[in-house]
């Protein structure tokens, strides 16, 4: 799961220009980086275009995809990231970016705005943290913290089980259980033996 690039756009009247972005392109051969990332911002630019206004979009490109939001106002944002990165943390991100975008610079600077231009640097931590997105995202973290649990409690299952004994003769070798309780097990699990799922 990887992020490539994070940009900040605004959608005029006659074309789109970039205000400001961020690239990792470190996996990328040293010689081809600097192609790479005119490719992105090329390509940032050609996706908020063709997108309308308050609208959001995932666009595949090859083995990445490229999410952009493109705000009521004009202002937009588009990330690339690989195939695997989790859509809903890419659209997370470009809230909280264009939100806090739209608080530090002033929209009468958007339409003659340029990289150069608009002083805003938080692109880069935000491309860096949101690396890994159990890291950077709760709701991701969690699912991630619930899945691992899930698998711990199936493994202790199946090593619980493959002991040799079924829990079914454990309940007939107890001297601990009464001959009611044991009628109550047998019952129990004749009942619920016709909603197993094999």
């Amino acid at each position: 799961m990887r992020l490539y690039s994070l940009s900040v756009l605004y959608k005029g009247d006659p074309k789109v220009h970039l205000l400001k972005a961020a690239y990792d392109v470190s996996t990328f051969n040293f010689f081809q980086r600097s192609s790479v990332q005119e490719f992105m911002t090329f390509t940032s630019q050609l996706i908020a275009e063709r997108s309308a206004l308050g609208s959001r979009a995932s666009v595949k490109e090859q083995e990445y995809l490229c999410h952009v939001y493109v705000r009521s106002d004009g202002l937009a944002g588009v990330v690339i990231a690989d195939n695997e990165y989790p859509q809903r943390v890419c659209f997370t991100l470009l809230d909280k970016v264009l939100e806090e975008f739209s608080r530090q610079v002033s929209k009468m600077d958007w339409p003659s705005g340029s990289p150069a231009t608009i002083s805003y640097s938080a692109l880069d931590g935000y491309l860096s943290k949101y690396q890994n997105p159990r890291d950077a995202d709760p709701m991701t973290r969690v699912q991630a913290e619930l899945d691992e649990t899930k698998i711990i409690l199936h493994n202790t299952m199946e090593s619980l089980l493959e002991r040799g004994e079924k829990l079914d003769d454990l309940v007939s070798k107890s001297e601990v259980l009464g001959a009611q309780s044991k009628a109550f097990y047998k019952t129990a699990r004749k009942q619920n033996s016709c909603c197993e799922i094999m």
